[in-house]
Formats: C-alpha cells, sequence, structure tokens
C-alpha cells in the first residue's frame, strides 16, 4: 500500500511557504490506519519492548495502537503541566525560544526496553527530548519508529546510533 497516496497536501498551513502533511485522511482509512500499525509492529516486534512511549499528542494516536498489538505498556510523554504525577523534564530549543516535554517518573524503571513512536520526524527535537527523559529514568530506547519523515530538515542525523524507521519520507 501507498500511504502518501494516503496523506493530503496542504500548501501555506500553518503559513506561508510551507507544505502540511495532513494526517486525517490516514486515519479515516481503515485499510491504511490498520497497514500502518502492522508495519509498525512488524519493525518492533522482534525489538521486544517493555513500553511504548508516544509524545503528545499524535504519538498517542500510533503508540496505543501499537503498545497494544505488542502487548506492551503505553506511556504518554506531554507538555508542561499535563501530567499529574511528579515528573522528569527536558527543555529543548526551538526555532525561537524553548520547549519542554515532561514525563511520570515512575513510568518507566531501570533497564525496560523502550521503542518510540511518533507521526512525524522533523528537525528531530521532540524525540531527542523523548530519549533524554527516557534514558534519565533508566530506559532502553531499542527503536524509534514514524509514520513520516521530513528528510530535507535532517532530523534523522540527530539519531545516530538509534534504530529508526520512517514508512513515509518527504
Amino acid at each position: 500500500m501507498d500511504l502518501k497516496e494516503c496523506i493530503r497536501l496542504i500548501p501555506n498551513y500553518p503559513k506561508e511557504g510551507i507544505l502540511f502533511k495532513d494526517i486525517t485522511p490516514l486515519l479515516k482509512n481503515s485499510d491504511a490506519l490498520q497497514y500502518t500499525i502492522k508495519q509498525m509492529v512488524k519493525f518492533c516486534e522482534n525489538k521486544q519492548p517493555d513500553i511504548v512511549v508516544g509524545p503528545e499528542s499524535r504519538g498517542f494516536i500510533f503508540g496505543t495502537p501499537l503498545a497494544y498489538e505488542l502487548g506492551a505498556g503505553f506511556v504518554p510523554v506531554r507538555k508542561p503541566g499535563k501530567l499529574p504525577a511528579e515528573v522528569e523534564r527536558v527543555e529543548y530549543e526551538l526555532e525561537y525560544g524553548t520547549d519542554a516535554l515532561e514525563i511520570h517518573k515512575d513510568s518507566i524503571m531501570p533497564g525496560q526496553k523502550v521503542v518510540i513512536c511518533d507521526d512525524l520526524l522533523a528537525t528531530g527535537g521532540t524525540v531527542q527530548s523523548a530519549i533524554q527523559l527516557i534514558e534519565k529514568l533508566g530506559g532502553e530506547v531499542v527503536g524509534i519508529c514514524f509514520l513520516i519523515e521530513l528528510t530535507f530538515l535532517n532530523g534523522a542525523d540527530k539519531l545516530k546510533g538509534y534504530d529508526v524507521q520512517s514508512l513515509i519520507k518527504y
């Protein structure tokens, strides 16, 4: 199945000069959604993860069914102030300013194998922060999977040494 056919391209969104990759047509297509999850499972199953981590918010969409299929737990990584218990936090640089991600301190135990799953690899800042959080808690990142990779932004360069899969590349 050619998943690119299920991605709607929207010019000049959210601002002039951006060609936005809209995943909602893929999500509403049951065949494409099932195929996507099956491909992610194929990539991850031999890694035998204990936990799948999904960054807010579209990482939840793909990470939860992936965790279910793998027989693993699911852990959300969220923006500040969204998690109710004690958190570990990492700040990271944006083009203009900073942002942060948080994870519950008790969500990953030392030595647990972790797969990160998200919809998009762009510059790599979000996934690098997720890696930092997981490794701070003693988890081992055994794989990282994305639906889409924007290769021209070179985010994969920041993930050297990790096993990475992107189902669609632009």
